[in-house]
């Protein structure tokens, strides 16, 4: 495997430990909680990271999940203010689609011929990511990026920081 491929798979293996290990000592109900008011709670977070993620597999003409019913439609801008349990999915429903989402970004990368990494992205993504490679590589990233944001929720629940 090609250094840019095995770095491509690494930043996805990193963004899924941050994820798991994360809300790993979590319950349902902490999944909840907002850091301060507007922000978005843990719960809408994984489901936003699962659904773009599917979406951008797609984009990418990669094999996704096949998600629940309704569950994309469940994250978007005009949910993220709801607090209601019922509408939001279980930790663990949350970490077997996560899991499966990995699994198909490690494939996706797998699949990609190197060579095809330096073509241009899909038109939906080109502000963003300019390459197939840049698409890649925003997959693995969107995880981390909001994995920073589950920290404040940690401390305002009183757990120890974990790194």
């Amino acid at each position: 495997m090609s250094a840019a491929k095995n770095l491509l798979r690494q930043v996805a293996e990193m963004g899924h430990w941050l994820v798991t290990a994360y809300v790993q000592d979590l319950c349902d109900a902490d999944l909840l909680i907002r850091s301060v008011p507007g922000a978005n709670h843990i719960a809408w977070q994984l489901g936003h990271i699962i659904g773009s993620t599917g979406q951008m597999l797609g984009e990418l003409g990669r094999e996704a999940p096949v998600l629940p019913d309704g569950f994309a439609e469940a994250y978007t801008a005009e949910t993220s203010a709801l607090d209601a349990p019922a509408r939001f999915a279980t930790k663990a429903e949350y970490l077997t689609l996560l899991d499966q989402m990995k699994t198909a970004i490690l494939a996706a990368i797998d699949a990609t011929p190197e060579e095809d990494l330096d073509q241009p992205g899909p038109e939906s993504m080109r502000e963003y990511a300019p390459t197939i490679g840049a698409g890649l590589a925003v997959l693995a990233n969107h995880w981390i990026m909001h994995s920073g944001q589950f920290v404040p929720i940690r401390r305002k629940l009183g757990k120890k920081p974990l790194f």
